[in-house]
């Protein structure tokens, strides 16, 4: 509906944007339509529908028209809006970055509960910079170090970070480079990763909105999808301080491959895989020997 004066509302909006979403066979055009006014209003999802009656603010209706054409070719959502939820933070995400996932989320929980007060997080491979953005939020770490080998997605993860500022508990310091390169001479108590463990040959396997959109550095490893993971096993003991903790998200149907690498090289203890809410094996912890 419109107010006097042919004043466009949050409620017409809505339904303008719902039926854009339905001529291009959107899913749940109705929902979507109304998170997509909200996100790019920058309020919560029942926003749109608890203030239907208001107008709607000319920038509001231009960013909701743009994201519903994004979104209409195929952008996946957070994409077409341009931010994703990851536990309490909004962050903003493009395809420079992959889109974070619950299942990560359950990688900070894992590291939150291990690490040690006061120590030193490396988060490798960083893309938006969820990981260690969180980390530095919620835990109570000395500092944070966040790597990625694409400057774009450190360009990202550094707009993330102005944008969390306020809430920060420590220092996070960017930095480029490939695996644990830009970490040399140092030690950590903590190195955490969601490397890329996605094999070349399961690319067709992925759905749409995953394979075309998101970028493939994030997503793709060679050896079958585990050769990030095993360098980053092999090499993470010249980092880690002992009694460290190394936490990585992993391939379900290649966890125990992870296990195994680890147990090779005699470096650590205490290895272990837990399983995500949907009961998959999904988070490899391991503890680096004291010795």
């Amino acid at each position: 509906m419109t107010i006097a004066g042919g004043e466009l509302t949050i409620g017409a909006l809505v339904a303008e944007i719902e039926a854009r979403l339905s001529r291009s066979s959107v899913v749940e055009a109705e929902t979507e339509a109304r998170d997509l006014v909200a996100a790019v209003a920058g309020e919560r999802r029942f926003w749109p529908t608890v203030n239907r009656a208001s107008p709607a603010e000319p920038h509001v209706a231009a960013a909701a028209r743009a994201a519903a054409a994004r979104r209409a070719l195929g952008a996946p959502f957070a994409y077409a809006v341009g931010v994703a939820a990851f536990r309490h933070l909004t962050l903003e995400v493009d395809e420079r970055v992959l889109i974070p996932r619950q299942e990560t989320e359950e990688l900070v929980d894992a590291v939150l509960a291990r690490a040690h007060p006061q120590g030193s997080v490396a988060d490798i491979g960083t893309g938006s910079g969820a990981i260690a953005l969180a980390l530095a939020t919620e835990g109570d770490f000395a500092r944070v170090v966040a790597t990625d080998v694409s400057r774009d997605a450190l360009a990202v993860a550094q707009r993330n970070r102005r944008r969390v500022e306020s809430d920060l508990r420590c220092q996070v310091q960017l930095r480029c480079g490939a695996l644990l390169a830009p970490l040399e001479g140092e030690r950590f108590d903590v190195i955490v990763s969601n490397p890329p463990y996605i094999a070349y040959e399961e690319a067709a396997d992925l759905p749409d909105s995953v394979r075309d959109w998101e970028p493939p550095i994030g997503l793709f490893s060679a050896g079958s999808g585990m050769a990030a993971t095993t360098a980053l096993i092999r090499q993470a003991p010249e980092v880690l301080a002992p009694g460290g903790l190394l936490a990585l998200e992993v391939d379900a149907r290649r966890a125990s491959l992870a296990a195994e690498a680890a147990l090779a090289t005699r470096a650590y203890r205490d290895v272990s895989i837990r399983l995500d809410m949907a009961g998959r094996e999904r988070i490899f912890l391991a503890t680096r020997e004291d010795g």
